[in-house]
């Protein structure tokens, strides 16, 4: 697969997605007051390039799945969680930003408190997105706990949460390597692992496999973070559709730890890394090879 196949192969599972989470949404809506469903919407709906649930079918198309329909349906539960982390990284009490995605945060259409509620309402609707597409796939009842196991990890104190809370208290500081990797493995190379391992339980793939694709997340994670603080550090925030506010808000990016070209190379050590995994593993995973290079090459 080259990039152009690549590009085309992505833009078809973004429509994919956006179906699943349409329906998701439209469900969602009709058991909550309507400007929370608006919010709901909005947050969800408002564009983005869909990675997590592209990793999640891609890994579970991978490794021999079969029920496409149910694992776009699991996918969906991903961005959900995805969203939820978003809109409550851009309130006033995080990050206080007004763009993402090219238009107006959540919390600036409809308010810090219906955001809130929001935001908090996807957690438990991708819980049950989660779980029953995951009862529907082949991995059985003890596969589907396992799998909603993973998301709710993801998105807890061990996962984003925690990252998030490391993120707010390190403005200011100067935190080091270490410190700060373990951040955005927990910040963003949380959600990005739990998605391919998602996708690797729901098609029952053996458990070396579930592994390797664990620690190719942990690294594409990480590749991942740190081009996204090269592209804040490059680009204008009309090119990426967010605000670029790290460095605004004081707080320690890979750029600024370790300059521009080194951050680069370490973002392509990251991705050799996961590279090498793949390889080490016996299944023919094309679109996951061709992934991990795009991480670092793209453009916002």
């Amino acid at each position: 697969m080259d990039y152009l196949e690549l590009k085309e192969y992505l833009g078809a599972e973004r429509l994919c997605v956006d179906k699943a989470l349409d329906q998701a949404i439209t469900l969602i809506e009709s058991e909550l007051e309507s400007d929370i469903g608006d919010a709901i919407r909005h947050g969800v709906m408002s564009g983005g390039k869909r990675l997590r649930p592209i990793l999640c079918i891609t890994a579970y198309r991978e490794c021999g799945g079969r029920g496409e329909k149910n694992a776009y349906d699991l996918a969906a539960s991903l961005e959900m969680i995805h969203a939820y982390s978003l809109m409550h990284d851009d309130l006033p009490c995080m990050d206080d930003a007004e763009l993402r995605r090219g238009q107006a945060t959540t919390h600036s259409v409809f308010g810090e408190d219906v955001t809130i509620r929001a935001a908090a309402a996807l957690i438990p609707a991708a819980a049950r997105q989660a779980l029953q597409s995951a009862r529907k796939l082949e991995c059985g009842a003890s596969g589907a706990a396992a799998v909603v196991q993973k998301l709710l990890e993801a998105a807890g104190a061990g996962g984003m949460v925690g990252g998030q809370w490391l993120d707010l208290l390190g403005e200011g500081q100067t935190l080091n390597p270490k410190e700060l990797d373990e951040l955005h493995r927990r910040k963003t190379g949380a959600l990005l692992t739990a998605s391919l391992v998602m996708g690797a339980l729901a098609a029952t793939a053996e458990k070396e496999t579930v592994s390797a694709l664990a620690s190719y997340g942990r690294s594409i994670g990480l590749a991942f973070q740190i081009t996204d603080d090269v592209l804040d550090a490059t680009q204008s925030a009309e090119l990426l559709g967010k605000n670029p506010s790290d460095v605004d808000l004081d707080k320690s990016t890979y750029v600024g730890l370790y300059g521009l070209d080194q951050a680069k190379e370490h973002a392509r050590e990251r991705i050799a890394d996961a590279l090498g995994v793949l390889e080490s593993i016996d299944i023919d995973a094309p679109v996951l090879t061709v992934l991990a290079r795009y991480v670092i090459e793209r453009e916002r």
